[in-house]
């Protein structure tokens, strides 16, 4: 933005600002500079931005609204749930609305004849197994921060969880939506139906980071309380020891619901946090959960044991019920927090790599960690290759948070170039926007861009997040200025 710019900028705002109190009543639009900085991050507080002003509709119909009136105005718009996203997808546009869905927190419907749940976006994840349970269900993807994490923000980022190994991403589970797309019409898309035909549109929404629209509601799958859970947690000596159980579990057959591992600074900062009570000495934790018929669960489970003794574990506990079940948990469930004990400032990376080449990952790791002196601690879904370094520095040390930002990027290098990806589920938002030329070349990127234009031709929703560079719909080789995408394919109509 000029500085001729600013002038209209401010006037569009306090035009919106006034548009939306006079529709949406006034205490749900804030405009306070001192409250807006209470929105200028998400759970990646490392970077920060302060809105215009932030908006918190009552309903879908509020969404609408506001939405219609941006895209009136010609304002850009980032939708937000609960702010635990970690990967700056929720940063707010300095010149921008943020739309806050947290006041959306009905649970529409608990359908145990139908297996699904319909869900307004603010609602917190944990709180649908809660509706559900019942009934004798549950609703699986379990992020570390499900007691407060919102079902809008899990279906923006594609999240996934510690049981996502049996049980998927939230992709997996969503079988209908309703969006606000970026000019204000609302759009239905699937139901209760296992699959919709046509274009899996819904799959596109599922993990598009809000740039497509601003999701009001979300329909569901809920998995049935499996008959048996059996927990166990292995001590190792090292990574190496826990990362070979983990190949030779997977690789005879067994799929469990979770396979974790932490390494020993995550323990040690758990411990801090938390005091799981952890092997003492351990250089790894491996904790496996195995769900379903009760006579599998045993057979399976006996297995699991055997590969991790063969494999090195010096200490097996295994959960006598569901409270010593839960202890087992809450150091992994805190890991991300808990590092705030050793460290003052941390970045959470997440990324993935083949199963197969753990070991010599996490040796690099610990080789970038030795040369750059950030130190760097690792929690992970073993058993699908899904890492999340935590990398730590002291923001107050001059160059440390360079550092860091250096040693979290060649992380991610690292996942590349062993064929993995730069993102498992915590999205790609502002923080990895930069790497994704890294994965896809020009080709792919333009193509990924004529989807977004096709749902929002003049750039208004989230923009600056996952593409490297900003760019108009125009400019996307192939597009004709005022043509649509979709059009020149020769559909009319997008929606």
């Amino acid at each position: 933005m000029t500085i001729d710019e600013a002038p209209a900028r401010r006037s569009a705002i306090t035009g919106l600002a006034q548009r939306l109190r006079t529709a949406l009543g006034p205490d749900a639009v804030i405009d306070d500079h001192q409250r807006l900085r209470t929105y200028e991050c998400d759970g990646l507080a490392h970077y920060k931005v302060t809105p215009a002003l932030v908006v918190l509709p009552g309903d879908a119909a509020g969404v609408a609204t506001t939405v219609r009136a941006c895209a009136e105005a010609g304002v850009p718009f980032v939708a937000r749930g609960s702010g635990t996203g970690l990967s700056g997808g929720a940063l707010p546009h300095a010149d921008g609305v943020l739309i806050v869905t947290s006041r959306l927190r009905r649970i529409v419907e608990i359908d145990p004849a139908s297996q699904r749940a319909v869900v307004e976006p603010g609602v917190i994840n944990l709180d649908i197994t809660t509706a559900a349970a019942a009934d004798g269900y549950y609703y699986a993807p379990d992020p570390s921060s499900q007691q407060i994490c919102s079902i809008g923000g899990n279906v923006a980022e594609n999240s996934g969880g510690a049981h996502c190994l049996k049980y998927g991403f939230t992709t997996n589970h969503v079988t209908g939506a309703e969006f606000v797309a970026p000019d204000g019409e609302v759009v239905r898309l699937g139901g209760k139906a296992p699959d919709a035909t046509g274009y899996d549109l819904l799959g596109a929404i599922v993990g598009s980071e809000g740039t497509l629209g601003v999701v009001t509601e979300v329909t569901v799958r809920l998995v049935r309380l499996p008959e048996a859970v059996r927990t166990l947690l292995a001590g190792f000596p090292d990574t190496d020891d826990a990362g070979a159980a983990t190949s030779a579990i997977i690789g005879a057959g067994v799929v469990p619901a979770a396979m974790e591992m932490m390494d020993a600074l995550a323990i040690e900062a758990a411990e801090a946090a938390v005091r799981c009570g952890y092997p003492a000495g351990a250089g790894a934790v491996l904790i496996v959960e195995l769900d379903g018929p009760a006579a599998e669960v045993d057979a399976q489970f006996a297995e699991v044991e055997r590969h991790c003794r063969a494999h090195g574990a010096f200490e097996i506990r295994i959960a006598a019920d569901d409270a010593e079940r839960a202890s087992f948990w809450r150091g992994r469930k805190s890991a991300f927090a808990a590092v705030g004990r050793i460290s003052p400032d941390y970045i959470v990376q997440d990324g993935v790599i083949p199963r197969t080449v753990l070991a010599e990952v996490l040796h690099r790791i610990a080789q970038l960690s030795r040369d750059t002196g950030i130190r760097v601690a690792n929690v992970f879904h073993a058993g699908d290759g899904n890492l999340h370094p935590l990398v730590l520095f002291d923001d107050a040390v001059p160059g440390e948070a360079e550092r860091a930002e250096e040693v979290s990027g060649a992380i991610l290098d690292l996942c590349i170039e062993h064929g993995g990806s730069i993102t498992g589920e915590h999205g790609v938002g502002s923080d990895k926007a930069k790497f994704m030329p890294r994965m896809f070349d020009e080709a792919d990127l333009d193509t990924m861009q004529l989807l977004r234009c096709a749902f929002d031709p003049d750039g208004l929703a989230n923009p600056g997040k996952v593409f490297p560079t900003p760019r108009l719909c125009g400019e996307v080789p192939g597009r004709h200025q005022g043509a649509h995408p979709l059009q020149r394919a020769g559909i009319a109509e997008v929606f």
